[in-house]
Parts: structure tokens; sequence; C-alpha cells
């Protein structure tokens, strides 16, 4: 596997925490510590537009296709709804007075897990909060969503990893999971797995249909796990993390194909936050500590 490093974008001020993807497989956004919400486009590289200026730190973002929104997940401030091309805001909730650590769409609900344990789920209809799901003292730090088994998955500071009857809102089972704080969850394009990783810098994957049996445990990396991504054709999933790698793996055999860091590709020089999978280009998107959005083409 060939690795190249496409771009960087530069402009924030503070540590990146956050990406998502936009309308077009061009277009995403990014925020983190500095409170700048920006919007970028992959084919107009270091173009980038500032949406909105938070007062405090985001660590989620969530796009809306339906309404073509960004959920911004303002910390202590609760939920803002930002209009990308108008640059303006439509809608807020004070939903918590907590951190907001991950926003995952389905269905008409936006899952929303909260430094205080709590995973509110709100009607992105009336933007309201249909329930609280209470389940754990500790933060809930991640969501992922199976659209086939219809569950959602929580991960928490506690070390164990929740899954949820989206339909019935209803927790149905607990997985004890790492030995340290979950930082993020991924199911598989195909919903067969569960992949989870997080402090103990360990991947961990789950046999969805085999009620979550632990399949592989794999010490992936030397420090925390922050984020699991899926290429856009399923073949392929990166993390990354606080070593300041990312990782490349085969989706099938989970063997590790590619490490991408600093002495090798002129990777990041500090925690790498957050990947983002662009269908354009097969592009890799990563957001670091260092301030930098920087953007990998690989090739087999």
């Amino acid at each position: 596997m060939q690795v190249h490093k496409v771009d960087t974008f530069a402009g924030h001020r503070d540590c990146v925490y956050t990406l998502d993807a936009g309308t077009s497989p061009t277009e995403f956004f990014s925020a983190g510590a500095d409170g700048l919400v920006v919007r970028w486009q992959l084919d107009k590289p270091d173009l980038g537009t500032l949406l909105a200026r938070i007062p405090a730190s985001v660590y989620a973002l969530a796009f809306e296709p339906e309404r073509a929104q960004l959920w911004v997940g303002q910390n202590y401030d609760g939920i803002h709804v930002i209009d990308p091309v108008q640059k303006q805001e439509v809608r807020s909730a004070q939903i918590t007075s907590a951190a907001i650590f991950d926003i995952k769409f389905f269905e008409g609900s936006a899952w929303v897990a909260l430094s205080d344990g709590v995973v509110a789920v709100m009607d992105t209809d009336e933007f309201a909060v249909r329930k609280h799901l209470k389940v754990s003292e500790k933060s809930a730090r991640c969501i992922a969503i199976n659209p086939i088994s219809r569950e959602v998955a929580v991960g928490y500071s506690d070390h164990g990893i929740r899954i949820f009857d989206a339909g019935e809102l209803t927790l149905k089972q607990t997985i004890p999971a790492h030995s340290n704080s979950v930082f993020t969850v991924q199911y598989s394009p195909d919903g067969r797995y569960l992949l989870s990783a997080g402090r103990d810098a360990h991947l961990k994957v789950w046999d969805v249909a085999d009620r979550y049996t632990e399949q592989q445990d794999i010490p992936a990396h030397l420090f925390a796990i922050n984020h699991i991504c899926y290429s856009p054709d399923g073949a392929l999933f990166a993390t990354c993390s606080m070593d300041k790698s990312i990782k490349v793996w085969d989706a099938g055999s989970f063997r590790l194909l590619k490490v991408i860091d600093r002495a090798r590709h002129a990777g990041h020089g500090t925690s790498v936050n957050k990947l983002l999978w662009s269908s354009f280009h097969q592009q890799l998107v990563s957001a670091s500590d260092d301030r930098l959005i920087s953007v990998w083409e690989l090739t087999r």
C-alpha cells in the first residue's frame, strides 16, 4: 500500500477534535478547542469558510442530510444547528449543561452522548428530547448505529459498552469491554461486527450476531485510540491515536496494512483525534492536536 499526503488544511487556532462530511463528497466540516466551525472543500485546498464562532470547545459535529444542516455540540450550552449555506444558526436547544461528546442520527432521531452519563435521544422534527437514557455515572463518549440490527452501541468512560434498541430506546446488553475509557465504537458496513477502542490502546472486534462475543483483541497502538473509521467501500478501516499515528487495516482479516506517521509520511506531530474517509478519490482526512487537518490518498 502506498500513502501520499495530498494536502494540509491550516486555519484552526487550537486542537481540532471533530470532523463530519457534508452534502457532497468533497465537502466536510471541522471544529475543536478554538470554537471555530469551518467548512472545507477537498477540491479547493485550504480555502476554509468560517461558519460559526462558539465560545467553548466543540467535541461533536453531525451533519443532518435531510435538512442539510450542521448540528454543533456546544459544550455546556446544548445543541446549536447551523445552515452552512446561509452561515447562520437556525435552531438551538439547551438540552444539557454537560459536555457533548458525540451526535449520531437514525430515523428521525438524534442520539447525543453527554459527559454526565446521559444519552439524550432527540426528535429531529420536533427538536426536543424524547428520552434520557442513564445507565452509567461516567461519561457517554461515543455512539455507533447499526441500521441492520437496529441497535445503538454507546461507549462509556466506565470501560463498558451498552447496546440499545434503536426503536424501543431500551437497554439490551452491557459489555464489559475495555480496561479503560471507550473513546470510539464503529459498526462494520455489513453490520456483522462492532469495533471498539479507547484509552487502553486495544482494538476489539465483537460479533454482533453472537450476542457481541469478543472475536479479536489487538494491541493496536502505543497510546489511546481516539477514532475508528471505515473506507467508503468497506474494504479497509483506519484507527488514529494519541501516539500521533494513523494505522490502516484490512477490514476482512483485521490485519495491519500501513502505518502513517511523522517520520515516514510527514504525519501529525501530536495526537490524531478524528478521521473522515471521503469517497472523493478515497481520500482519508485526519484532524489533530497540532491544529492541522491532513488529507491522504492510499493506493494498493
